[in-house]
């Protein structure tokens, strides 16, 4: 009777597993779709975005064609900003209204293209599981949630409509299950092709900040970064900061899902520095000194994969 029982007991068990596997698989497919999905469509909308006890409003219009794709954020409220990319180059016109950055070769993609690309095996970081069906924007959503591994990330759920598999909403929460952000439509209109006008970038008269380089393009620059297991370094950059005299070092570490940025930088004299950990809105920072410069690392990220990427620049 007990070598029964436990036979039983163990089936139920192997049954359990498959079933969690399956979903996990069912999960990464539709989060495969979802890629294609916010590539592909044409969409227009407005979405909000609560980060801390800050909420922004943004309106976002993407057109796909045989020419690629187009893709534009507007900020509705506080000082205009704006962002196009244009396939693979992003231009970020700045809140001085005079100033256009060009990032050539961009790594950043703006919701709702909130997936991965397939090279990135999500599961080694995360546990991928189906959640419930709930509304977004008037329309059926499928949850998409993403169980952290370790210490280092965060959990992230992804509304998917059920209809185009295209991101209505995202919600990244800590690990005491408080919300540290989340986008959302709150209106949004798929299938019809935004007049290609509204990508124009509108160059004249603006000043050009200096393109950012790739991974692959930028040469060596002296320093050595172990950030934590499965974030690899993205990008690479000498940008020019608001407040800064001198452009600084900045690199990004993602693990496809979460992204970490580090700032090295000169210290001046006299300048004031904060080291140690502190928080912006839904931001962690965490700085320190090593051989005469400053290092930030900053992410919507834990403060643990910060320590451990910080604490381990080394200049060679």
């Amino acid at each position: 009777m007990r070598t029964t029982i436990l036979i039983w007991t163990s089936l139920a068990l192997f049954l359990a597993l498959g079933v969690q596997i399956a979903r996990a698989a069912d999960a990464l497919e539709m989060l495969n779709v979802a890629r294609e999905a916010a590539a592909k469509l044409d969409y227009t909308g407005t979405y909000f975005y609560h980060h801390g006890e800050h909420t922004e409003v943004l309106r976002v219009a993407h057109r796909a064609d045989r020419h690629g794709e187009l893709h534009k954020i507007e900020v509705l409220d506080g000082p205009h900003r704006e962002f196009l990319r244009i396939n693979d180059e992003v231009f970020c016109h700045m809140a001085d209204g005079k100033t256009i950055r060009i990032d050539r070769n961009a790594v950043q993609r703006f919701f709702p293209a909130v997936v991965p690309d397939e090279s990135v095996n999500l599961s080694r970081n995360y546990i991928p599981r189906l959640g419930g069906i709930e509304k977004v924007a008037g329309r059926e959503c499928r949850v998409i949630i993403l169980d952290p591994r370790d210490q280092f990330r965060y959990t992230h759920m992804i509304w998917l409509d059920r209809q185009t598999s295209l991101p209505l909403k995202t919600r990244t929460v800590d690990n005491h299950g408080a919300q540290v952000s989340m986008i959302v439509f709150s209106e949004i209109e798929i299938g019809t092709k935004p007049d290609k006008s509204i990508f124009d970038v509108r160059m004249a008269g603006k000043k050009i900040q200096a393109a950012s380089l790739s991974q692959a393009q930028q040469p060596d620059d002296g320093w050595s970064i172990s950030p934590p297991p499965g974030y690899v370094n993205i990008l690479k950059a000498m940008r020019p900061l608001h407040g800064k005299k001198t452009p600084v070092l900045h690199r990004i570490y993602s693990d496809g899902i979460s992204n970490l940025s580090v700032f090295i930088e000169p210290i001046v004299d006299g300048a004031n520095y904060l080291d140690g950990l502190s928080t912006e809105s839904a931001i962690n920072i965490y700085s320190r000194r090593v051989s005469g410069y400053k290092i930030t690392a900053m992410g919507e990220v834990p403060a643990a994969a910060l320590l451990e990427t910080a604490n381990s620049v080394q200049k060679r």
